[in-house]
């Protein structure tokens, strides 16, 4: 049962963990367009 939890749990981190990347680069890429409608 332990064993469930345990994988069910490693799932669930990676799943954010990829999530998380993703909404990193996209927030970078939104950051560097405001910074250069505002420069220009």
């Amino acid at each position: 049962m332990a064993q469930q939890e345990m994988k069910a749990a490693e799932d669930t981190y990676a799943g954010f963990i990829s999530l998380f990347k993703i909404g990193a680069i996209l927030t970078a890429i939104v950051t560097v367009g405001v910074v250069l409608l505002i420069a220009s």
